[in-house]
Parts: structure tokens; C-alpha cells; sequence
């Protein structure tokens, strides 16, 4: 199978503008220091003018609208007290980012189904802004940003649907502290999956390449944060284990993507710091470098470049051919390049 389709991108996406209430803010908001990991204050964004109040998910009429639509990528708690995470099996690629204090969080993005909850859901990143703009107007949701961090992500060619942008989409779940217990109904942002098309990521999917080596696990550390990846010869797929617990969704099924990529990048300083004067680090994903890509039990050596910031990523072997990824979810793990 060749390159997913990067045509009939969605210029619009259904989001709602309206104020939550009280009590779903409450942890969330500008006027103190939100309960917290003891990283990164967040603010909410003022509803965005094309949000349409009150209303459930939208798509204004237009003749050049895409067949497929917009994917929807949230953001997602990766500290103990947010797991275990709803939503996640679902998710056509996950990609775990570092942060403050040498902590990960992940950046989920949904086409081919739309699970019934995600969450908890976190904070945009400067970072996540560049990602994400391999996607046609993405729907990003995520619970807010810092100050100074708001207009770049209403200029972003995306839209944003924190909880002042959707109207009864995002909740407070039991049992939980604020703020590892928002959570968000990913139909009520979007009314449909748009569907694999709208994966513009460059992935190649299809045969593994020959070569590479036997793998039975891969671990990635960051300085407070670390994943595993297990290769299940009964399921065909790499169980994930995140601090060294295995990972699991809230409904008990234990997280197995088909494919994983180590991406070595640069992790450079951004001009944003936390609470605690932490700086925010920012992750290049334009660029090229190095990466692992893990399939079938095997270990493959190879390349990656993504040569413009609305191009998606391509990986090729050593010599330059597609490194084919196999059917199912991907796991990109970012992981600072060596100098």
C-alpha cells in the first residue's frame, strides 16, 4: 500500500463557541494557580468568532468543503495521576512530546473512528502548533495555554476547541483531582470521522523492508519519563508500558500499536516558561535526522525529513527507499538527537 492520500483536505471543521460553566473551569482558569504536576499554568482562549453558540457539531455550507474533513488531535495528560487514559487505543498515531521538568505528554490524533470519551486532556504546546500543520485545519482540542501562547494558536491555521470554544463537549470525570480529570466527547466537536484520507502525515504503509534486527522491546527515556514497547508475538504488536506500568485505557485494553518510530530530533528552548521558571522546551519537527521504526518483532534503521512545515513526515531506509510502516495505530516517540 502506497502513501495515504494528503488531497480533499477539509477547509472547515464543526467546533462550538459557548462558556462552560463554573465547575467545569474550576482548575482550569486565569485566576490562580491551578492544581497541578507543579508545571506549566494554563489560560483559557476567548471563543473563536466563526464558533457558532449552543449548536452541536457544524459544517457551514460550502461548495469546496473535502469529502473527508478535518482530523481531530487532543492533547492528553501523561502523568501517573491521569492514567489510565480514556480514548487512547483509538487513535490513528500518538505522539509523545517532552516537556516541562523532563515529563512527556501525548498528542493523540483521531480519522478513522472518533471514541466515545478522550481525555484527560492538557495544555497546548508552541511545539504542537508546527505538528500539526501537516493537517488540513485540524480540530485541536485542548484545555488551555499560556497567556502569550493564545494568539499563535488563533493564527494557526487549526481549530481550536478548548472548553470556552465547545459548548458541553468537555467534563469533569469522578474521582479525580483537577486538572488530570478533564475529558472531552470527541462527537460533539466533530459529527463524523473524516477518515484515513485525511492522515496527512507521509506515512508509507506495506511490506517491511528487508534487513533489520530481532527486537523484543525498546525503551525510550526522558529525564522524568520513560516508555517501553514489547513485541507480543500472540497480537502481532508492541505493548506499550509508560514508567514501567503497562499502559492500559480506562476501559482495561491494554494500548498495542502495530508500528513505533523513535524520531530523533532537536529539542531546542522555546521562549516560554512554566510556573516554576522551568523553560518549555520545543520540539523541531521540521527538519531531518535519524529514527527507528519498530515493526513485526524487527528493529530498522532509517531516516526521516519533513521539508516543509505543511508537508508531512517521510522515512526512508538507507538507501532511500520508503520504510513502510504496518496497518494500524503508529507510536511517534520524540527523542533529542544526539549534539
Amino acid at each position: 500500500m502506497g502513501q495515504r492520500a494528503r488531497g480533499g483536505r477539509a477547509t472547515t471543521a464543526g467546533v462550538l463557541a459557548a462558556t462552560i460553566t463554573a465547575a467545569l473551569l474550576a482548575g482550569c482558569t486565569t485566576g490562580h494557580r491551578p492544581v497541578d504536576d507543579g508545571r506549566g499554568a494554563e489560560h483559557r482562549p476567548a471563543p473563536t468568532p466563526s464558533a457558532t453558540p449552543d449548536a452541536g457539531p457544524v459544517s457551514p455550507p460550502d461548495a469546496t468543503r473535502s469529502a473527508t474533513g478535518p482530523v481531530l488531535a487532543v492533547k492528553i495528560d501523561n502523568v501517573g495521576a491521569a492514567r489510565p487514559q480514556a480514548g487512547l487505543d483509538a487513535a490513528d498515531v500518538v505522539y509523545a512530546e517532552p516537556v516541562e521538568g523532563g515529563l512527556s505528554r501525548l498528542l493523540a490524533v483521531y480519522a478513522s473512528e472518533l471514541p466515545e470519551v478522550v481525555g484527560p486532556v492538557r495544555s497546548a504546546r508552541e511545539s504542537d502548533l508546527e505538528l500539526l500543520r501537516q493537517f488540513d485545519r485540524p480540530v485541536l482540542a485542548f484545555s488551555g495555554a499560556q497567556r502569550r501562547l493564545l494568539p499563535l494558536i488563533g493564527r494557526a491555521p487549526l481549530r481550536p476547541a478548548a472548553p470556552d470554544d465547545a459548548s458541553g463537549a468537555y467534563y469533569r470525570g469522578a474521582g479525580r483531582t483537577a486538572p488530570h480529570n478533564l475529558y472531552v466527547r470527541p462527537r460533539l466537536l466533530l459529527s463524523a470521522p473524516p477518515g484515513a484520507a485525511a492522515l496527512t502525515t507521509g506515512f508509507h504503509y506495506g511490506t517491511a523492508p528487508s534487513g533489520g534486527r530481532a527486537e523484543s522491546a525498546r525503551t525510550v527515556r526522558y529525564p522524568s519519563a520513560r516508555f517501553t514497547f514489547a513485541w507480543s508475538p500472540d497480537r502481532k504488536r508492541w505493548l506499550v508500558a509508560m514508567d514501567g506500568t503497562p499502559t492500559r485505557t480506562a476501559d482495561g485494553e491494554r494500548v498495542a500499536p502495530a508500528t513505533v518510530v523513535v524520531q530523533y530530533v532537536k529539542v531546542r528552548a522555546s521562549a516560554y516558561r512554566d510556573v516554576l521558571g522551568s523553560n518549555t522546551p520545543y520540539t523541531e519537527t521540521v527538519g531531518s535526522g535519524t529514527a527507528e521504526v519498530l515493526r513485526g518483532g524487527r528493529a530498522y534503521d532509517g531516516f526521516w525529513a519533513r521539508r516543509a512545515a505543511n508537508g508531512g513526515t517521510e522515512f526512508t531506509t538507507a538507501d532511500g527507499a520508503p520504510l513502510n510502516f504496518a496497518e494500524g495505530q503508529v507510536w511517534v516517540v520524540y527523542a533529542r538527537a544526539a549534539g
